[in-house]
């Protein structure tokens, strides 16, 4: 039954022969904006939501996997792509949709990706020539322009959602 278990402060899931709480948290999503020389590499979605647009390569972390451990996941499983990870480049809250994205700052090891199961297609972009209009989420344009700000910075701090679009996603 619904019910505001003892010490709790909303409505949750409640058995009322034992007593366990269902608590219902945010899905961690992570993902790559992973560059080539100075090439974008991108995935054209196979699946939905968004199919046919173009991403990041980026899903959802498993159980018992590092964030890191999971962007690299993905980087094998939509672009079979070998990366290397360097930074956390930005944390965006979509409450909306109760997803929280760690997206990182990676580098193919070597210029070799294909489509893996999940994507359409695969390529490397100038920045010039990046499918702005066919970007699959929000998100995947934040992660792209927080890259270019911080574009040969050692170190840097990682950027949340651009003001205003906190919840607007």
């Amino acid at each position: 039954m619904r019910e505001i278990p003892a010490g709790d402060n909303r409505l949750r899931l409640v058995c009322p022969d034992c007593g366990f709480i269902n608590y219902e948290n945010p899905k961690v999503v992570v993902g790559s904006v992973v560059t080539w020389q100075d090439r974008f590499l991108l995935c054209r979605r196979a699946i939905d939501p968004r199919k046919g647009h173009w991403t990041i390569p980026a899903g959802f972390l498993e159980l018992n996997e590092s964030a890191i451990d999971g962007a690299r996941r993905e980087a094998t499983e939509e672009a079979c792509a070998d990366i290397e990870i360097d930074a956390l480049l930005a944390v965006y809250n979509v409450p909306r949709i109760s997803q929280v994205q760690l997206i990182y700052r990676a580098v193919l090891r070597r210029p070799e990706f294909a489509a893996g199961e999940e994507s359409l297609e695969v390529a490397l972009f100038d920045w010039e020539d990046l499918p702005w209009r066919d970007l699959a989420f929000p998100s995947v344009r934040w992660a792209l322009h927080h890259f270019q700000e911080v574009r040969g910075e050692a170190s840097f701090a990682p950027r949340s959602n651009p003001p205003g679009e906190a919840g607007n996603y």
